[in-house]
């Protein structure tokens, strides 16, 4: 191999070496900043005569996101007694009673309530075609549409999100005859990561996994 071929050979290598440092690199360092995000509104949530580091002479990293997963754990324990239900009774009314609030209340009540529940068809993974024909977006169908633009444009419409991409917080709420989706065999968390990897992250056919794990 003369002295050309030895050079590209080293400069192929090394560009090889650098990108799968690239690809190694960014999920971690995206999880790190996640995290630390996570660990920023943890310690701005819980107080700090609970906040073990307030004692502390040095600060453990994580524990705020330990204290919040027990304090939501323990709530949920408790909103499921008979002394817990009577309490979110008299939040609920409470909210209810207060015109700016109840309509945020009520919305986001109903919006967790609809991705809470399991076995459920609202909660299904769709394509539709957005944004025109012939391009594929991946959306979840939240709900059927009862109201009044079910009404108006005569036709049996379900809500979709699509969600956008690194960010699936963000999105779009469009309405889809059911006939103009494809349902998809697919785990709405599965399609989360798929929407935040932008794409890199292809979800398996769920019946192919269920085949392989028999």
């Amino acid at each position: 191999m003369d002295k050309k071929s030895k050079r590209k050979s080293l400069s192929l290598t090394i560009r090889n070496y650098f990108i799968t440092g690239v690809v190694v690199l960014i999920p971690i360092g995206f999880t790190l900043y996640l995290t630390k995000i996570l660990i920023g509104i943890s310690s701005n949530l819980i107080p700090k005569n609970l906040n073990p580091n307030h004692y502390l002479p040095f600060n453990i990293p994580g524990v705020e996101i330990l204290i919040s997963i027990l304090l939501i754990t323990l709530v949920g324990g408790l909103s499921l007694s008979f002394f817990g239900k009577r309490i979110l009774k008299l939040i609920d009314d409470l909210f209810q009673r207060i015109p700016f609030l109840r309509t945020v209340y009520s919305a986001i009540v109903q919006m967790t309530e609809t991705f809470s529940k399991k076995n459920d068809d609202t909660k299904s993974v769709v394509l539709v075609e957005y944004p025109r024909k012939g391009v594929w977006a991946v959306g979840f169908a939240t709900k059927e549409n009862t109201g009044e633009m079910a009404d108006k444009t005569n036709k049996k419409l379900i809500n979709v999100f699509v969600p956008t991409t690194p960010n699936p917080t963000t999105g779009f709420l469009l309405m889809y005859k059911k006939e103009d989706m494809i349902f998809l065999d697919l785990k709405p968390e599965h399609a989360i990561k798929y929407i935040v990897s932008c794409g890199v992250i292809t979800p398996e056919h769920q019946s192919k996994l269920a085949a392989q794990e028999t």
